[in-house]
């Protein structure tokens, strides 16, 4: 048996996103026995694989240590575990992971809305300036929940005023009274 090639690298969002829109393709092009075949291939392969990775799981919580919190801290696998319904962290704790990996933007969660999707982060102005938490703060928790969160659609980002800016009051110069 030769050794195992390298896995290349993937990107769960992009992967999704590619197999919907082979399936779109085969729902215009192919007809509809072609889109329900496809469609029933894509289900028997989830299923396939979901029993795999659960079978997975199930050996992994029997060895030493815990193993099983390394796999879902990788980005592609932890998509994979909730994809399947397999991952062991609440959907609470996947968004807490997520944004921590986001943290110089200093998000906090303030609801998630489970009919919609939609999560509602609140930041604070940084130094009065009116400047947030820097630019990029909805993009960055977007990113982030993408693999840990999928179940979130959406991010909308409240700001909160800074607290005034303390101004440092010293003594004069000696000899300037």
């Amino acid at each position: 048996m030769s050794a195992p090639a390298a896995a290349r690298p993937v990107d769960a969002e992009r992967t999704g996103r590619r197999v919907e829109e082979v399936l779109d393709r085969l729902a215009t092009g192919g007809g509809p026995g072609a889109a329900e075949a496809a469609e029933e291939l894509v289900r028997a392969l989830m299923d396939f694989y979901g029993a795999g990775l659960a079978r997975v799981l199930d050996l992994l919580s029997d060895a030493p240590g815990d193993p099983v919190a390394g796999l879902a801290g990788d980005e592609l696998v932890a998509s994979l575990l909730v994809l399947h319904d397999l991952h062991p962290e609440d959907r609470d704790t996947r968004i807490a992971r997520a944004l921590d990996s986001v943290r110089q933007h200093a998000l906090e969660v303030v609801g998630f809305d489970e009919e919609s999707g939609a999560l509602t982060l609140r930041t604070q102005e940084s130094g009065g300036c009116g400047c947030g938490s820097g630019p990029g703060a909805r993009e960055a928790a977007q990113a982030a929940l993408a693999c840990f969160a999928p179940e979130v659609r959406t991010v909308d980002v409240e700001t909160t005023p800074a607290g005034p800016t303390l101004l440092q009051i010293g003594t004069a110069p000696t000899g300037a009274r």
